[in-house]
């Protein structure tokens, strides 16, 4: 049962868009109609301009207002005028009849100079043409008011309203025989040999298809004439299949009985590996036995090795908690060891400043003596001028005295201050190198006044470093200690080349002794933490694994060291001339 015609579709699909389109054009020539109406009424318009302007203007000027309204009703009685204004010289309303706009809001109280046409508004649905009223007396021409003419879209309408009726006539009258013919050639060209083709395909009788092909009584080769003759062949095809079946099935019941005598080998076959296969069940049943005992003992196994896995991740969490302590007691060991180094700093330093100090104080007291005995001759008058000026000389030589240590006590101190700040901290400040490293010398000359070693400093006097003042401190009073200490032992003369030099943002540093030097193996330990050949005198061996940390982790540099027995020891530093700032850091 056919649930939507497939004519029926089409027709439909065709007649939508026919009606869409009609309606379109339809709506699109009443649109033209009245736009056509609208500007035809503004010309009429304009045409009553030359009409009713000469005779409008000579009542104006004669003062004739009776007229004035008489022409002005005259005007309204037009059918396409729907309203009417004149308007005196001065801007005053003279006559104002009919439908119309308030003329103050459109020109204000002053005269139109020229024609002008007033555009059609939504609300009111008024349109309108302005023309000025000229009287020309003498030669001159004066303005003597003006006239406003309005019509409308409902005048428009009443235009354009039988033609409007026309076009929807005729619109409906040609959709009406369209849908007709269409009707009537689809029901002929596809309705109804399809509903044969349709009866003929219901009639079909699979047991006797050489009577069953299809003929479609139509004179023309289309689409269902292709369809009829797709179908019969679909038919000859479908009879021969059926002939080549029939034929298979014989030989398909041939194959049944060569099939059934196969069948009674295969039995008599399955029969006897079906003996063998119990002998293999049994045998594989044994190696399941064995299986078993083996899957056992790799449980205990695997029981055991859990076991062992436990005890092995706790001495690895031990060995880590151990790990841990050691590196907090190495932390404080190189505190610890950072702290020694400033107390020998701070010993030193106290004894080389005890001696400018003890002269000053020396002094002080030689000054305070002579200056009493100064005083005593005053009061007894029996001060000389000889005694005077022995006391002058006295006093220039004291003071001169006071001034030097104090002042070479001064810069100890203010040495001893900022080498010392800067160990204990890791400030990033902008330094002199050069001027840097005198200080540090300077802070190590209780350690060298003692001896006959030399260090000898090679450095740009321009080079500017912004870096952790207190590593650089801390690096060379380990490797110039070092020196004094392990590599000039038994030398009573030893010397110390720094040599420094600069590239665009690194800076070298080459530091040798000529010193007893290291073997290889030591060497090779060297910046290993507690590494010392001075166990037993007290050395911790952190001097040169601090160095190390310093130039890696702080200043972000390399070292290398290089040494043979009895030639002396080399350290090759290199580290940027500059680091961020904490406060550059912290902006970044």
């Amino acid at each position: 049962m056919l649930q939507k015609s497939l004519s029926k579709r089409l027709l439909t699909s065709v007649l939508s868009v026919y009606f869409l389109l009609t309606f379109i054009v339809t709506c699109g020539q009443v649109i033209a109609e009245f736009y056509n109406a609208k500007d035809y009424i503004r010309n009429e318009l304009t045409t009553l301009q030359k009409t009713f302007s000469g005779s409008l203007t000579r009542a104006i000027w004669e003062l004739n207002t009776q007229q004035t309204v008489t022409i002005a009703e005259g005007l309204l009685a037009i059918p396409m005028i729907e309203g009417i204004i004149v308007r005196d010289d001065a801007g005053e309303i003279i006559s104002q009849l009919g439908r119309s706009l308030d003329i103050r809001e459109l020109y204000s109280e002053q005269l139109v100079q020229e024609a002008s046409i007033i555009d059609e508004t939504t609300s009111s649905g008024l349109f309108g043409y302005t023309f000025p009223l000229i009287f020309e007396f003498s030669g001159r021409a004066t303005q003597v008011g003006d006239v406003t003419l309005f019509s409308s879209r409902e005048v428009v309408l009443d235009r354009i309203m039988i033609s409007i009726y026309f076009l929807i006539g005729n619109a409906m009258i040609k959709t009406t025989f369209l849908i007709i013919l269409f009707l009537l050639s689809f029901r002929k060209l596809l309705t109804e040999p399809l509903t044969d083709l349709t009866n003929q395909i219901e009639e079909l009788e699979l047991d006797n298809l050489d009577g069953a092909r299809l003929e479609i009584q139509t004179t023309e080769h289309n689409e269902l004439k292709v369809m009829e003759e797709s179908f019969n062949n679909l038919i000859d095809k479908v009879s021969d299949y059926k002939k080549q079946l029939e034929s298979t099935q014989k030989q398909l019941l041939q194959s049944n009985e060569k099939l059934d005598q196969q069948n009674l080998l295969l039995e008599q076959e399955v029969a006897r590996k079906t003996s063998n296969l119990s002998q293999a069940m049994m045998d594989l049943q044994q190696q399941k036995y064995e299986l078993e005992k083996q899957k056992l003992t790799l449980t205990e196994e695997v029981e055991r090795r859990k076991h062992t896995e436990v005890e092995l991740i706790t001495k690895q969490n031990d060995l880590q908690r151990y790990l841990d302590e050691l590196n907090l007691a190495q932390e404080r060991l190189v505190g610890s060891e950072k702290m020694a180094a400033l107390g020998g700093l701070v010993a030193g330093i106290t004894h080389d400043i005890n001696t400018p100090v003890g002269i000053g104080v020396t002094a002080t007291s030689f000054l305070e003596e002579r200056l009493a005995q100064v005083e005593q001759a005053y009061e007894n008058k029996t001060l000389s001028p000889k005694a005077l000026e022995e006391f002058i000389n006295d006093a220039k030589q004291s003071t001169s005295l006071l001034t030097t240590n104090l002042q070479r006590a001064s810069e100890l101190v203010a040495s001893f201050k900022q080498i010392a700040v800067d160990q204990a901290s890791e400030a990033v400040r902008t330094i002199n190198l050069k001027d840097y490293l005198g200080e540090i010398i300077r802070s190590l000359h209780p350690k060298l006044k003692k001896t006959a070693h030399k260090i000898n400093l090679d450095c740009p006097n321009d080079l500017i470093l912004n870096t952790p003042a207190g590593a650089v401190s801390q690096i060379f009073t380990n490797l110039i200690m070092n020196s004094i200490i392990h590599g000039f032992e038994g030398i009573n003369e030893g010397t110390i080349n720094i040599k420094i030099t600069q590239t665009k943002d690194m800076v070298d540093i080459i530091f040798e002794d000529n010193g007893k030097g290291v073997e290889q193996s030591q060497l090779d330990k060297l910046f290993d933490p507690f590494f010392t050949t001075k166990r037993e005198q007290g050395g911790s061996g952190l001097g040169t694994h601090i160095s190390f940390n310093l130039v890696k982790q702080t200043l972000g540099g390399d070292i290398e060291a290089t040494s043979k027995l009895g030639e002396g020891l080399t350290y090759h530093i290199s580290f940027p001339k500059d680091m961020p700032t904490p406060m550059a850091m912290l902006a970044e």
